[in-house]
């Protein structure tokens, strides 16, 4: 594809890192390169005029790789910009959290450039992975990756290329064939002949290059390697009979990775180049795991959108039908009230499909809050007469009280009802769960400034797990419990600049959860205030 009419942004806190990588992208033909040397600085030009690509290392000062990505993602305008994260990073948990933030590809140090333009033409086309796991499912936020720890297998990495380069041509056969068998081999008679192999094939892992030869020497060739971006970060190993220190001391000083005699022994010559091709191998599996690791979140992606779209599409059937049955002239009344609590609990499991990519957002900091006052007095009721047919079987007396004078119009919350609707399930029916059979569980909506409504069941939340109460995968007592309950809970009510907090007693055998809510459009209570009691 052609660039000249794209505008680049290099991030890097390193000047001759950003250097580098600018000439890599002007010899590719982009039509313009900014620098930026860190993601405080880079989120300043984004924002200020049109940016078609970011590459950004990782570790920076001020605001690093990771929080630039999620600062650019948190706005829809750049939810899709095309982002390539240069990284060395070997941390399999590390790397899945830039997937999940949104990353568009991965590029691992070292590289060259063709390995550069290859993901770069790959996040220009495609859209960046940010998987919406579903907050009913475990596996979804215990195995994020959903590849396994080993990567690919080496047969699918491409293979390791050598350029052996020699005017004698006993030296390049005896050279050809010592690595014949283990790397795809190219040859140059020259040092020109080299130059010319390494701009029109593919690049090499590694160039053995000899040093005295009738057009150019060595020396010379390197200096021209090094003066092309393109070819600047070819590994170059001299074979040379000029074993002095001069040369030796050029030849290092010129980036050489090794320097060595003719004379050596093959099976040591052998050594050193396996040696270090194996380094140029392992870059590769990790690269190859990386791109494994994004395309199978992408590829998640893909299914669990389709799986909510066709889940909201049967749900709403169900719904739309069973509230059409309910409102028939000919219908029983004594079906009339069960017949609206199936369209209702059919609504609150539609909340729950779309709920997984809001849980999401949240956790990622990309959720924005669209308030509009919320009825929670009629949320409230909604929740308990679904929790009331839930638990029937444990005979519990689920009740909505309101310290609301008779008559008064119950108060309202600034939030967003879908939300506090899912909120409020799950503290309730984790109440419900709790409780004792032909207990009480009580729902209180509170009038004040913050609204406060609290959810009571007896039975108090065991010792070992108050600490944890609303961590993710925080359960007891429960077969099949996920934990995620109550942290989705406390998220929902953050989202909605509230705060959440429990409280149990031991000497009542109670447990008590509270929520508060602004009335106020731009209120943001204070989240310092302690979460549990």
């Amino acid at each position: 594809m052609t660039f000249q009419r794209l505008t680049a942004l290099v991030v890097d806190d390193q000047e001759l890192m950003r250097s580098v990588t600018t000439n890599q992208l002007r010899a590719m033909g982009w039509g313009k390169v900014l620098n930026a040397k860190n993601g405080a600085d880079a989120l300043k030009l984004v924002r200020s005029q049109r940016i078609d690509a970011v590459l950004s290392d990782w570790n920076m000062p001020v605001m690093n790789g990771v929080e630039f990505l999620r600062a650019l993602r948190a706005e829809d305008r750049f939810a899709r910009l095309p982002f390539l994260m240069i990284t060395s990073e070997t941390e399999r948990g590390r790397i899945q959290d830039v997937i999940t933030a949104g990353v568009s590809g991965l590029l691992v140090k070292p590289y060259n450039a063709t390995t550069l333009r290859e993901r770069l033409e790959r996040a220009l086309h495609q859209v960046p992975a940010t998987a919406t796991p579903s907050p009913n499912i475990q596996s979804s936020y215990a195995n994020p990756g959903g590849v396994p720890a080993q990567g690919m297998d080496a047969a699918t990495l491409p293979p390791t290329r050598l350029l052996v380069v020699d005017d004698n041509p006993t030296s390049l056969a005896v050279l050809n064939k010592l690595f014949a068998d283990d790397y795809a081999v190219t040859t140059a008679t020259g040092g020109l002949a080299a130059l010319a192999a390494c701009a029109e094939g593919a690049l090499p892992d590694l160039a053995l290059m000899d040093v005295q030869m009738p057009d150019i020497s060595g020396f010379e060739a390197v200096r021209r390697l090094r003066a092309q971006p393109a070819l600047a970060n070819i590994p170059v190993m001299f074979v040379t009979a000029d074993d002095s220190d001069a040369a030796r001391t050029e030849g290092l000083g010129l980036g050489a990775v090794d320097f060595v005699h003719k004379t050596m022994p093959p099976r040591l010559l052998r050594q050193r180049v396996r040696n270090f091709l194996r380094i140029v191998d392992m870059r590769k599996q990790l690269q190859s795991e990386y791109d494994a690791m994004l395309e199978s979140t992408r590829l998640r992606e893909e299914v669990e959108n389709l799986t909510r779209h066709d889940l909201k599409g049967s749900l709403s059937g169900i719904a739309a039908m069973v509230g059409s049955l309910a409102t028939e002239d000919d219908m029983p009344g004594r079906h009339v009230g069960t017949l609206r609590l199936v369209a209702d609990a059919a609504q609150q499991a539609l909340h729950s499909v779309s709920l997984g990519g809001e849980l999401y957002k949240m956790e990622t900091g990309r959720f924005k809050l669209t308030a509009t006052p919320v009825a929670l007095g009629e949320v409230l009721r909604r929740v308990v007469e679904l929790a009331r047919a839930a638990f029937a079987d444990k005979h519990l007396t689920v009740v909505v009280d309101v310290d609301v004078p008779v008559g008064q119009p119950l108060p309202q919350a600034v939030g967003d009802e879908s939300l506090c609707q899912s909120l409020f399930q799950n503290l309730v029916k984790n109440a419900c769960e709790a409780a004792p059979t032909h207990s009480t569980v009580t729902v209180t909506l509170k009038d004040g400034d913050p609204l406060c409504v609290e959810v009571h069941n007896v039975g108090a939340v065991p010792l070992p797990i108050r600490a944890t109460f609303f961590d993710k995968f925080s359960t007891s007592g429960k077969d099949r419990g996920s934990g995620l309950g109550t942290y989705s809970a406390r998220l929902l009510a953050v989202a909605q600049r509230g705060r959440i907090a429990m409280r149990t007693s031991d000497a009542d055998n109670s447990t008590t959860l509270s929520v508060w809510l602004p009335r106020q459009p731009d209120e943001a209570l204070d989240l310092r205030a302690p979460a549990r009691a």
